[in-house]
């Protein structure tokens, strides 16, 4: 990937209008929003644009109303949590073709627009809609890496009509995944969990040539058990995936990538109900793998230890039941240990990953978290991801 355009020289912004792409599709329930972690995030950036006299125009989608209809995505309740966060007022305002003036005449340094989303021309990438959106700016600067693997006329469109750059958290995003993907330091392990090998197979295909181990965990493992001939129980697995399996061990092979699977679980026969540690010979008829047990955990240790770089994608258990979720945890302890110890580079992603790593408080002792879920993994499965794209240097 050619490098990004990106705002070095701060005076190209200052006195601007920005149109500032970011990713606030939070959680909200009861009309609150649960968890602000994506707005805290660019708080140092927005403020830094705030003190360069910027008008800050704040554009991100929530949810899907083209298919859910509109009935609690409006983004008004992240825009009271916002202002509480920046500690003042935001103006916010519906999308329409009076926006510019009312932007234009606003007292407020910060703009909050509607839902993206709310207008169809948002995901079908339409030139209109996105000429409209660049008529608020002179700046459009895109701090959502979480959405750039979409066509959309904010992410894609708006930058055939306004100057366009990478914000510093797409820079950083990139440069922490080129540290797995094409500028690693050796060992590299690599932990893929989840519940579905059918979503991984290309990430785990594009990385097994860079990779010294490949550590396979959560309910897609479920699947190489199965397929070894052991008895599963009653856990999660999918059908017509031996293929999937075979192209994944020949890859192994073929590349010296250690594949590594668990070798003891924790089954139990309810979520509700705490589990059992057993051998992956030992499982009965009517349990349900739910983690990972010990001597597994230890073994994912002691690669870890050896490592110089690791990337994590997909709990190893049902985390969020606290009887299921000590394998993730140990999981992620170890990574923060080495990481503070021994150096390890340390990168994490998807919303999963995070909240699981969130849970076990470790989240400040990783060289890099990443929030942006199925842009991450399209990046790491080397696809072009279009918001990007534009953004490079001709």
């Amino acid at each position: 990937m050619r490098q990004l355009r990106s705002i070095d020289d701060y005076s190209i912004v200052k006195n601007k209008k920005v149109f500032l792409r970011v990713d606030f599709n939070v959680p909200i329930s009861g009309g609150r929003v649960t968890d602000s972690t994506k707005i805290e995030k660019l708080l140092t950036n927005i403020n830094y644009l705030l003190s360069n006299d910027c008008k800050v125009i704040l554009a991100s989608h929530l949810g899907r109303p083209q298919q859910n209809g509109k009935a609690d995505l409006s983004l008004l309740p992240v825009k009271q949590i916002t202002e509480k966060i920046f500690n003042q007022q935001i103006s916010f305002l519906q999308i329409n073709h009076t926006t510019k003036q009312k932007i234009d005449e606003s007292k407020e340094k910060l703009v909050m627009l509607e839902n993206l989303r709310f207008d169809p021309g948002e995901e079908t990438n339409e030139l209109e809609y996105a000429k409209l959106l660049s008529s608020f700016a002179d700046i459009y600067v895109n701090e959502a890496f979480s959405c750039s693997h979409r066509s959309h006329a904010s992410i894609e469109s708006i930058t055939k009509f306004i100057s366009s750059y990478a914000g510093s958290t797409i820079i950083d995003e990139v440069k922490a995944l080129e540290k797995v993907f094409s500028k690693s330091k050796k060992p590299v392990a690599c932990l893929v969990g989840g519940s579905k090998i059918s979503s991984k197979i290309d990430l785990i295909i594009n990385l097994m040539p860079r990779m010294d181990f490949m550590v396979i965990g959560g309910a897609m493992a479920n699947n190489f058990l199965k397929n070894d001939g052991y008895n599963i129980g009653k856990s999660l697995f999918e059908k017509n995936v031996e293929n999937t399996i075979k192209k994944i061990f020949d890859e192994a092979n073929k590349h010296k990538c250690e594949l590594v699977l668990p070798m003891d679980v924790v089954c139990s026969k309810k979520f509700d109900q705490p589990g059992v540690i057993k051998k992956i010979n030992e499982v009965s008829d009517d349990d349900i793998i739910l983690d990972i047990g010990i001597e597994g955990t230890n073994k994912i240790d002691q690669i870890l230890k050896k490592s110089k770089t690791v990337l994590w994608n997909g709990p190893f258990g049902l985390f969020e039941y606290d009887y299921f979720a000590n394998g993730t945890k140990d999981i992620s302890r170890s990574i923060a240990k080495y990481s503070k110890k021994n150096g390890l580079i340390s990168v994490a992603g998807g919303g999963d990953t995070f909240a699981a790593i969130k849970k076990s408080n470790q989240q400040s002792h990783f060289t890099y978290i990443s929030t942006a879920g199925g842009a991450f993994l399209e990046w790491l499965e080397g696809k072009i991801l279009p918001g990007l794209k534009v953004l490079e240097n001709n």
